[in-house]
């Protein structure tokens, strides 16, 4: 990823999506999960604090070794047990159907080939399984998803290539995904471009 990639975006997605304002998004998106679960972009372990007691273990999916430091304090605290397990969520080391649950928090803007990742949680996930996600993306203002069009580029070169305009629930669908509930909402503190939001649950029949 370069120097830039591996140590200054880390850094920034840390400090980021550890707003204050981002705190009750990930209460939500937690809520629900149990048993087993991949976490995708693990990040800095931000999730950590919200998973329910009724999950059993965590498998940390996360290519940073800086982001995985930085999560280590989080990690340590955590009544969860918490393994990284992968390096990429577009080749999962798992096998068919080993969680319950996965959970993606502002994930599926930069993963470069997204429809493999998805088909990858997929079968890993239990039937029935449920992935619980909140993301970034495609607002459903047209004239904010022109600028996010504009502006894309330049969001993909500077925050290791995060895109503004992907359609989540477009690609759960294309994927396979059954969406079981999902809102939509532009987000606190940041530009509309930045902050059209999806929050939801899908099932993998």
């Amino acid at each position: 990823m370069g120097i830039y990639g591996e140590q200054v975006v880390p850094r920034i997605v840390n400090v980021a999506c550890g707003m204050r304002f981002n705190k009750p998004l990930r209460e939500r998106v937690c809520a629900g999960l149990h048993g087993r679960v991949v976490e995708i972009g693990f990040g800095s372990g931000l999730n950590v604090p919200f998973y329910p007691a009724a999950v059993t273990s965590v498998s940390a999916v996360e290519p940073a070794d800086l982001g995985w430091r930085l999560a280590s304090k989080r990690v340590a605290a955590s009544a969860v047990p918490i393994e990284r397990a992968g390096l990429d969520g577009q080749a999962l080391p798992f096998a068919d159907g080993t969680f319950d649950c996965a959970l993606s928090t502002w994930t599926m803007c930069t993963i470069p080939d997204i429809a493999t990742a998805l088909a990858e949680v997929r079968r890993v996930l239990v039937p029935g399984g449920t992935l619980h996600f909140v993301e970034h993306g495609r607002a459903p203002d047209h004239k904010v998803e022109l600028w996010q069009n504009r502006l894309n580029p330049v969001q993909k070169r500077l925050f290791g290539g995060c895109h503004l305009n992907r359609d989540i629930r477009a690609l759960l669908a294309t994927a396979g995904f059954e969406i079981r509930e999902a809102e939509s909402f532009y987000g606190e503190g940041a530009p509309r471009f930045e902050a059209a939001q999806t929050l939801g649950v899908a099932v993998s029949p």
